[in-house]
């Protein structure tokens, strides 16, 4: 291991950019001239400017260039339409047999195959860096690390060059981070302002941390709900690298964190004890010598959460590698005060340089005890699996198939193996018809994965959570599931086959789409855009179909011939392409005198307005819960929304728009003659979606008057100092799942056929049902606790507490949602509860 000479702690900015980087990142070392530093491509040295990602993309296009140790891959595309890249480094020879040493190493991870020899098999690694757009330093420390790996001529790097194969994802949220880049940029002053009141350190809303969408891309490694992290996922299971790492910043007061993180509290149910009390305390101990060396300060095993599954550092420790969670002091800008004196943005960086530097040398130095560790990893599994009384799980959604195709590719994606169901079966009272239900072994290298999509967690060691407690995954499908130990699998499941329907051969009378697709919001939406008129039947009825008789539920639409302003022809042109591409069924009718329940003409049948939407957004309004909605509408239903400032509100004529959609937060800037407006607009005939908080600010601007649920629990009149943040975290419900009943027969659930209904709650705001005994559409079962934390008083609060409720406003209403239904595009289960509200809110009181 190279050798460090102290340097003082805390470096002034200005100082730092007068010196040699070489000597302030890597003192003693010399490097191979024709590969060019960070500093000579950029024209500054690294720490001086925030790095635009097109520049670190082009540095790393460089040592792809000028280097047959480095190779340089696109693997796919953020939203934005930003590359997402991965440099490779290695031996010459191994460069050029790259595949053939990808396919030993997931040979390694396939227990059904002969293990390869270890011995001559080199370290996989992976540096990831910089999920977070606006914790910047450790995209410019994957910078400074690969021109350290590839041009320093130290033993250690010339050995993990022959004995590793090293892979750098210098920016895994490419647009999070160009959006603070600009910010941190644009507002750096000469010489820079440490003060954190600086306009620098404070980005405007919503800040660079999340993607386009505004997700937390460090939650959606399990999800999948964004192409970073689809291509990514896709990219680690070609590799199952030894070690993966995840770089980060936390507050500009803090020190550095690397784990162990908290013992039991803060790890995974699935995951080998070996890797909590062996692994992680063995590659600590490099962490820990080099800071010392560097003299910087430290922790672990506190705070930060290891549990979730889609954690960048938790999602490889559920795939027989070692995820790594790095956190270091934050500048937020170039240049920042904290209670130690000025933190710089090149001290960040280069905390974030050594622990890259320490991981590499402890993935070399334990190589073939990482490659064990990886093939018995896979073994336990299935072993494990094998024993699990559980032996299959069941599921499918007989009415559903769009959120079927959608599950069983979700599966596929994490590579679980997935069967056809060969047999009619009943579990626990639910039919599961073999023609719409799968199976998913136990028995299967993937278990610990199995488990996480279908097991609830009710127990922890810990009762404060920093993220999700919850994450049973067939329940944010809102999947039926249950085990079968003797289920008969049939044929694996490698893809996922489109329908197809043949639309009807003859003109109709009538045309008929079923609303249960969980793609049928879309198919409405591009009928209404197309100029297609379109009715709602607002009760169950059986109708003479192209198929013959066929059993409609409450909330199917209905297109009359005989009111369009279209052309009959046109009409069934557009109908006919539109089914397709959305894979919808369209049912005609040469009546409309139904064989059983409501005719087609029935004044339980009423046109659906086409929906204009308008969302408030902005500072003090919660970007996760907004960007959610916005995703929904943009990626699965196609409909462009307006989102406007909430503190632009008054430039807003609220009579353009049917809906109104308030996210969980703060509005006081809507005050005044902006407040009476709203009033008017929703007494008027308006909806309004509004989210937890929201309706709390709805009811103390007197728009609602619904009823809080308060505990009745009285706290001890003293505790000792030391367990504050433990005795207050226990009385939050911070994420977890419950069984919902949902009344069938109300709007909000049109397009569900089994009244329970798994939700997620992430808040602890209690609301009474309504005092209308009609407008409480959603309740919470006698027991309905599913997975995740909650303390023994805040489910008795749930117990009593409506999920949504409807709050009639004059001709108008107020659609409340107390849980989560759009929770991190993930929970396609309870969607529709929310499109419900978007597209039949004025037939909901």
């Amino acid at each position: 291991m190279k050798k460090h000479y102290f340097l003082t702690l805390f470096t002034w900015f200005t100082a730092f950019s007068a010196f040699a980087q070489v000597d302030y990142f890597f003192p003693g070392e010399t490097f191979d001239p024709a590969i060019p530093s960070p500093e000579e491509f950029l024209g500054y040295p690294v720490g001086d400017w925030h790095t635009r990602y097109d520049l670190i993309v082009k540095y790393y296009e460089k040592l792809d260039e000028v280097s047959d140790l480095a190779k340089l891959q696109t693997i796919g595309y953020t939203h934005e339409h930003r590359p997402k890249i991965i440099l490779t480094i290695a031996s010459g020879q191994n460069i050029e047999d790259l595949e053939t040493i990808r396919q030993r190493q997931v040979q390694l991870a396939d227990p059904s195959q002969p293990k390869p020899d270890v011995s001559q098999m080199p370290a996989i690694v992976q540096l990831g860096y910089g999920v977070h757009g606006n914790e910047p330093s450790s995209a410019e420390a994957a910078l400074l690390t690969a021109y350290w790996l590839l041009a320093s001529q130290s033993e250690l790097a010339q050995n993990l060059r022959a004995e590793a194969v090293v892979h750098f994802d210098p920016t895994l949220n490419p647009d999070g981070r160009d959006r603070h880049s600009l910010w941190a940029n644009s507002n750096k002053g000469f010489p820079p302002v440490a003060d954190p009141l600086d306009r620098e350190h404070n980005e405007a809303w919503p800040g660079g941390r999340t993607n386009h969408y505004w997700f937390d891309l460090n939650r959606d490694w399990l999800p999948l709900a964004h192409p970073e992290s689809q291509v990514k996922v896709e990219w680690y299971h070609q590799w199952y690298p030894n070690v993966t790492t995840d770089f980060h910043e936390m507050g500009t007061n803090s020190t550095y964190f690397f784990e162990p993180t908290k013992p039991y509290g803060s790890e995974n149910p699935v995951v080998p004890r070996k890797n909590y009390d062996e692994i992680n305390p063995l590659f600590a101990s490099y962490f820990a010598k080099y800071m010392d060396e560097i003299g910087s300060l430290y922790w672990t095993k506190e705070v930060f959460d290891n549990s979730y599954p889609g954690y960048g550092s938790t999602y490889p420790d559920i795939h027989g590698g070692l995820g790594l969670v790095f956190e270091t002091a934050s500048s937020r800008g170039h240049l920042q005060a904290s209670q130690r004196g000025d933190i710089s943005f090149a001290f960040t960086i280069r905390n974030h340089v050594v622990n890259s530097m320490a991981t590499l040398e402890a993935s070399l130095d334990n190589r073939e005890y990482m490659h064990d560790y990886l093939r018995e990893f896979f073994e336990t599994a299935v072993a494990e699996g094998a024993k699990d009384p559980a032996k299959n799980y069941v599921f499918g959604d007989e009415f559903d198939q769009g959120r079927n195709r959608l599950f069983l590719q979700f599966l596929i994606d994490h590579q679980i193996k997935v069967y056809e169901n060969s047999e009619d079966l009943n579990l626990n009272g639910q039919e599961f018809k073999k023609e719409s239900s799968w199976i998913v072994p136990t028995n299967q290298p993937q278990y610990r994965m199995v488990r996480t999509m279908f097991e609830y967690e009710k127990e922890f060691a810990d009762s404060v959570f920093y993220d999700a407690s919850a994450w049973t995954m067939a329940a944010a499908y809102g999947i039926p599931f249950g085990a079968s130990p003797s289920a008969d699998p049939g044929s694996e499941i490698t893809e996922v086959s489109l329908p197809k329907f043949e639309f009807p051969s003859e003109n109709a009378y009538a045309y008929l789409l079923d609303w249960t697709d969980y793609f049928a919001p879309k198919m409405l939406h591009e009928m209404q855009e197309a100029g297609i008129h379109v009715e709602m039947i607002n009760r169950p009825f059986t109708a003479q179909t192209q198929e013959g008789a066929v059993e409609f539920s409450a909330g199917t639409l209905m297109i009359p011939m005989g009111f369009q302003k279209l052309e009959k022809e046109e009409i069934r042109e557009k109908l006919a392409d539109l089914a397709e591409s959305n894979h919808q069924q369209i049912y005609g009718v040469q009546t409309g005198l139904n064989l059983s329940g409501i005719d087609l003409g029935s004044n339980l049948v009423g046109a659906v307005e086409k929906p204009k939407v308008l969302m408030l957004v902005g500072p003090g309004v919660s970007s996760y819960e907004a960007g959610e909605i916005w995703h929904l509408m943009d990626t699965k239903v196609g409909m462009p929304i307006t989102k406007v400032n909430s503190d632009n509100f008054g430039r807003v004529n609220l009579f353009d728009y049917t809906t109104l959609i308030l996210p969980s937060g703060n509005y006081n800037s809507i005050e005044g003659n902006s407040l009476e407006h709203l009033k008017d607009w929703i007494n008027r005939g308006g909806t309004v979606i509004s989210f937890k908080t929201a309706s709390l600010w709805l009811n103390r601007n007197e728009i609602t008057s619904e009823e809080l649920i308060e505990s009745e629990n009285k706290d001890p009149q003293s505790l000792p100092f030391a367990v504050r943040r433990d005795f207050e975290g226990a009385k939050e419900l911070g994420g977890s799942i419950y069984m919902a009943k949902l009344d069938l027969s109300h709007p909000i659930a049109y397009g569900y056929h089994q009244e329970n209904l798994p939700v997620y709650r992430n808040n602890s705001i209690f609301v009474k049902p309504s005092k209308n005994k009609y407008l409480t559409p959603i309740k919470y079962s006698e027991n309905p606790h599913l997975g995740g934390y909650v303390s023994d008083a805040n489910l008795e609060l749930l117990k009593q507490s409506a999920g949504v409720l409807i709050s009639p406003v004059g001709q108008g209403r107020v659609v409340h949602f107390f849980d989560s239904p759009n929770f991190r595009g993930t929970w396609f289960g309870t969607n529709k509860l929310f499109l419900n509200a978007v597209f039949f809110g004025e037939t909901m009181n």
